[in-house]
């Protein structure tokens, strides 16, 4: 294929991804040199759409970036009243107390907030100080300049399926930048293959992943209780896999209800989604839920690995914010203060790099203040929980676990010091052969639904006459390994119905229903083989979450 000719734009910082990280990163630039050239690039059809999170937010990290950001209009409108936590069983609730829960887990000061909208107010703040942001721009390919990484090709559209170019092809651009930032969130494509390149993992613990789903619900209005913030554990995965629920109740007699499922299980047959919908029969839940109606849906991968999983941020030219690297403290369900924070230590490392006159080489000092700030303090005292409750075992984790985070807290120090992962949470699929099927109730349409119709309430959408976007490095091994080995379980961990094995008259097929694809990055973590590689479809396409 000849290669395509495209245009060129330089800029200072050329950012990747409009969440938290990224914003932060692009407003702490502009305020401290308002000269800087600085843009984002969203490959979502505006800031915001791609967007999912819990979200009860910790606002520090807004704090130190935009301290007057009540006055200024940041949709942060339900503070935190109430925080409860109960241990489930089949028919049953037990309330577990506040009080021997160490101080980082009281949600007093925080907010209930949709993380897509307050992403959207900040993408505001940005442009105001002059960073163009550009939605509908998905980032497809790095530039490399020698060792270092000098830009990004984004916008490309209008290729045909075999990957060739259509009638209405356009090449992109190429957005090339004193310094890179990543900030694509879990799992991101090119931040994928920087890690790869340069080895950043090489000394660190495989990063660990969690599966959430989310479901916005309007409730009767006589169940609604603004600022309420509510976990469970428990029910009805028990011992077959590590997660849990979050049920939020935010303003206009919403609540977010949502599921997550660590993806280190070992039964193949679990099926994530299906343990989210019966999630909802529980009677706490089905109480609150009956006489709503569910408004949106959506799910999005989760970086678990913490402290210990984080690799290394930075590579000549190029830095990793947020979730790319992986900052969110698992027992708080807590990352998005932390991706403020990175972005801007992102940026005063590059605001300093650059009036030195540097370019291209890596900011070690950003890294530097993540590990050894406010960030790795945040992510230190808790790197015990997720291993010690992957070996151990819920129960054994929330006694040793609490303890750990208790001498972390009051001490510095912890008894168990640094625990290791293990495996990474492909290699923890276990062997079809080894583990019962799991009979699943079927949705009753009022509080459980089946995928697809779900799918619907993501308003996901992508132009079918393009490349699927979800590649196989051996189109053979669905059927001929993971099928007799794994029960091929890309049927079931996809939380959006994209893969399914269809009988034809030669066989078993594996079809990958891109259409679907809501970009929670699942199967490129979980396929046993590692076979499936996530890359970007063309910008704007996949989920359009209203205020996630």
């Amino acid at each position: 294929m000849a290669e395509v000719e495209r245009e060129s734009m330089d800029y200072d910082v050329v950012i990747v991804g409009a969440g938290p990280a990224g914003l932060s990163a692009a407003i702490r630039l502009k305020q401290l040199d308002e000269s800087l050239d600085v843009v984002v690039l969203e490959k979502g059809s505006e800031v915001g759409a791609h967007i999912l999170s819990g979200a009860v937010l910790d606002p520090c990290g807004l704090n130190a970036l935009i301290p007057d950001w009540k006055e200024k209009g940041a949709p942060l409108n339900v503070p935190v009243t109430t925080d409860n936590f109960y241990m489930l069983g089949h028919g049953g609730k037990v309330r577990v107390p506040n009080f021997p829960m160490p101080p980082l887990m009281n949600n007093h000061g925080n907010y209930i907030v949709s993380m897509g909208n307050v992403c959207r107010w900040m993408a505001e703040q940005a442009e105001e100080l002059g960073v163009e942001v550009f939605p509908g721009m998905a980032c497809s390919e790095l530039i490399y300049e020698g060792d270092r990484v000098k830009g990004v090709v984004a916008g490309e559209f209008g290729r045909n399926p075999d990957g060739t170019p259509g009638d209405g092809y356009e090449p992109g651009m190429v957005l090339n930048g004193k310094y890179v930032f990543l900030s694509e969130g879990v799992r991101g494509s090119l931040a994928k293959e920087v890690i790869a390149k340069y080895a950043l993992s090489d000394g660190h613990d495989p990063q660990k992943f969690g599966l959430g789903m989310k479901e916005i619900w309007e409730i009767d209005p006589e169940k609604h209780r603004e600022g309420t913030v509510t976990h469970t554990m428990g029910w009805p995965l028990g011992s077959n896999a590590g997660g849990g629920s979050f049920i939020y109740h935010l303003e206009n007699n919403q609540v977010y209800v949502g599921f997550v499922v660590h993806l280190n299980y070992q039964n193949p047959h679990l099926y994530p989604y299906m343990e989210f919908q019966r999630f909802k029969h529980h009677p706490m839940v089905a109480e609150l839920l009956e006489g709503g109606k569910r408004v949106a849906y959506g799910a999005r991968a989760i970086s678990e690995g913490g402290y210990q999983s984080m690799p290394k941020m930075v590579a000549p030219g190029v830095a990793l914010l947020g979730c790319s690297v992986g900052m969110v403290n698992v027992p708080r369900i807590k990352g998005n203060h932390n991706a403020m924070l990175s972005g801007k230590a992102a940026a005063e490392a590059a605001h300093e790099a650059i009036k030195a006159g540097r370019e291209g080489d890596e900011l070690t000092e950003y890294e530097t203040e993540v590990r050894k700030g406010e960030i790795g303090k945040d992510l230190r005292r808790v790197r015990n929980v997720k291993p010690l409750w992957s070996k151990l075992g819920l129960m054994a984790s929330l006694a040793l676990g609490g303890m750990d985070m208790w001498t972390n807290t009051l001490f510095g120090f912890s008894f168990f010091g640094t625990l290791k992962h293990g495996k990474s949470d492909a290699q923890a699929t276990g062997l079809a052969a080894d583990f019962k099927p799991i009979d699943y109730p079927k949705p009753d349409g009022k509080l459980s639904f089946d995928r697809l119709t779900n799918v619907s309430f993501s308003m996901t959408n992508h132009e079918e006459n393009q490349p699927c976007h979800l590649t196989l490095k051996d189109p053979s091994v669905p059927v001929d390994f993971n099928l007799p080995k794994y029960d091929e379980p890309a049927q079931r961990y996809c939380p959006a119905g994209v893969y399914e094995i269809v009988e034809k008259g030669n066989g078993p097929e594996f079809v990958i229903n891109f259409q679907n694809c809501v970009h929670c990055k699942t199967c490129d973590i979980k396929d046993p083989a590692q076979n499936i590689n996530w890359t970007v479809p063309q910008g704007g396409d996949g989920p359009n979450y209203p205020n996630m």
